[in-house]
């Protein structure tokens, strides 16, 4: 017989879990003991979103289930983000959180998380796919095995347990679940697609994050240019294709090129949209005129298939990965890609005015003139990655990370952190802006005492950018968009110990860049560069209605 607890920590590690994020507290520190027991790190974040956002990153990066705790009521209500973010960006997330007793419930307890207080369960039903309370220690294996079939299972998401202090130190007999295997749906439509492709004039290819979720990187490819179809992506489908690809127009939506926009404006018959729920933030713009005469979607979840651009639209639901192979697998195989790709070439952004800060376009030309061409760029929510978006390009799929649809701020901070953690081999950037940093800024400590060397990259314009300039746009002015005292954002990391340093011009950042990845490579610490940025500058979101 082991304990409740004892099995949790056994499983985490059966399921290759190296890391559990959180922060102790009465109701969840049996785990805590046990996950020491069996060689796991307890990652001590700053706060439960942050440990939320730290376990995401965590999960999209090790292609597994990762698992954050947060004790009872506010440490419960704290998680709450981090689900709806980790539900929006597909990421399968175990998040555990505690309860005084189950044996006392009903009656007066401090942070009680039941019907009689903060029911945690009810909270997170909204935000996760699976949301319950183990009221006895035998429901632990039938709940926790189907939690983790929810999480896995077709679109992959967040699950919630609540499970008390006295359920997690009673003995029961010990168990071991395997991570379940997603059985992939394939469409029947599959057919359908092939021939209206083939009879298609003028298609266009639109990408969204779903095809980072599926990991559709080559299919994707493959099934561009075998139709010699051109590609545009959502802000979310950024890092999905490569942008020195020949069939590539860059971004669409918010951040778009103006590539994207006019090939669309030319019109289009049929448009093959990949992953992608077709939002606002993807297809502002887009008028009747422009609509095409087809769509086909791929998707797993049919909720907004046909909703935003009325059109005859054919589903392809089940996985992207899968579907696109089995309409390619017929198909000849291509010799090469090489005839597609268009060979790097930096670009030579002009020096600032002594006088004058950095333009945010030139901030993003150094970035991708400094950084490895396979670093991977985890976007945070603002005006900086909407730059990024438009003006960073992609080598390699798979290397650049944004959620267009929840948008919590700071939480490409966590993500980050917990990607470095799990994949410790790659060159992890954070690209991140003043307002995220007063969000979750604080997690940069946990990266520092816990050796996740991210490269963070501050854009600060002592502002929140992208509201500041919308309230501009729809009534001349603004109110609480601009910080009376703006961060010094070089001096706040120093503050918890990491290596930091300020960027005024383009020469000053390329070499701040070069000597932070030196730093990175010889302390496996840390690193954040500041760039002082126009205040003024106009970013590409200001196409949004």
């Amino acid at each position: 017989m082991k304990t409740s607890a004892s099995i949790l920590a056994a499983n985490f590690k059966h399921w290759g879990i190296n890391h559990v994020f959180g922060i102790p507290g009465k109701a969840i520190s049996p785990i805590l003991f046990q996950l020491e027991k069996n060689d796991l790190t307890f990652v001590l974040s700053k706060h439960e979103s942050g440990a939320g956002f730290e376990a995401a990153g965590y999960a999209l990066m090790n292609q597994k289930i990762a698992v954050a705790v947060g004790t009872s009521g506010p440490g419960g209500t704290n998680l709450l983000t981090a689900a709806g973010q980790a539900k929006a960006s597909n990421v399968p997330l175990l998040l555990i959180t505690g309860h005084p007793s189950a044996g006392d419930t009903g009656k007066a307890m401090g942070q009680d998380s039941s019907i009689f207080g903060t029911d945690l369960v009810d909270m997170f039903k909204a935000v996760t796919k699976f949301s319950a309370r183990i009221e006895r220690a035998e429901m632990l294996q039938p709940y926790l095995q189907h939690a983790l079939e929810k999480a896995v299972s077709g679109v992959k998401g967040p699950v919630h347990l609540s499970i008390p202090f006295d359920i997690l130190i009673e003995e029961i007999e010990p168990f071991k679940i395997d991570l379940p295997i997603a059985h992939e749906m394939v469409s029947p439509a599959t057919r359908d697609v092939i021939d209206q492709l083939n009879s298609a004039e003028r298609p266009l290819l639109f990408l969204g994050k779903g095809v980072h979720s599926s990991r559709a990187y080559a299919e994707v490819q493959q099934f561009a240019e075998h139709w010699r179809i051109p590609v545009i992506t959502t802000p979310g489908g950024k890092g999905t294709f490569r942008t020195n690809h020949k069939l590539s127009l860059g971004a669409f939506g918010l951040g778009g090129t103006d590539e994207a926009k006019n090939y669309f404006q030319q019109g289009v018959d049929v448009l093959i949209v990949i992953g992608t729920r077709l939002s606002d933030m993807s297809i502002p713009g887009v008028t009747e005129d422009m609509y095409p005469s087809h769509i086909i979607h791929f998707d797993y979840d049919p909720t907004f298939i046909g909703k935003s651009i009325k059109v005859p639209t054919t589903p392809v639901l089940g996985d992207i990965r899968s579907n696109l192979s089995v309409i390619l697998k017929d198909l000849p195989k291509p010799a090469s890609s090489d005839e597609f790709f268009i060979p790097r070439e930096p670009v030579h952004p002009v020096e600032n005015d002594p006088d004058k800060r950095m333009s945010a376009v030139t901030t993003l030309q150094v970035m991708r003139n400094s950084l490895p061409e396979d670093a991977i760029v985890f976007g945070d929510d603002g005006s900086h990655t909407f730059y990024g978006i438009k003006h960073f390009d992609i080598y390699h799929p798979g290397t650049f990370f944004f959620d267009d649809i929840f948008g919590a701020m700071g939480h490409g901070i966590g993500y980050s952190i917990g990607a470095k953690l799990a994949a410790p081999e790659k060159t992890i950037v954070c690209l991140v802006g003043d307002g995220c940093m007063f969000m979750h800024g604080t997690e940069i400590s946990t990266a520092y005492n816990y050796d996740s060397p991210v490269l963070f990259i501050v854009l600060n314009n002592g502002r929140l950018d992208m509201v500041e300039k919308g309230m501009h746009k729809m009534t001349g002015s603004s109110i609480g968009g601009v910080y009376d005292t703006p961060m010094d954002a070089a001096l706040f990391a120093k503050a918890m110990g990491l290596q930091s340093y300020t960027s005024h011009g383009p020469a000053d950042l390329a070499e701040n860049i070069k000597q932070a990845l030196h730093t990175i490579e010889e302390t496996n610490k840390p690193v954040l560069v500041e760039v002082l940025v126009d205040q003024y500058e106009i970013p590409p979101t200001m196409g949004r209605q």
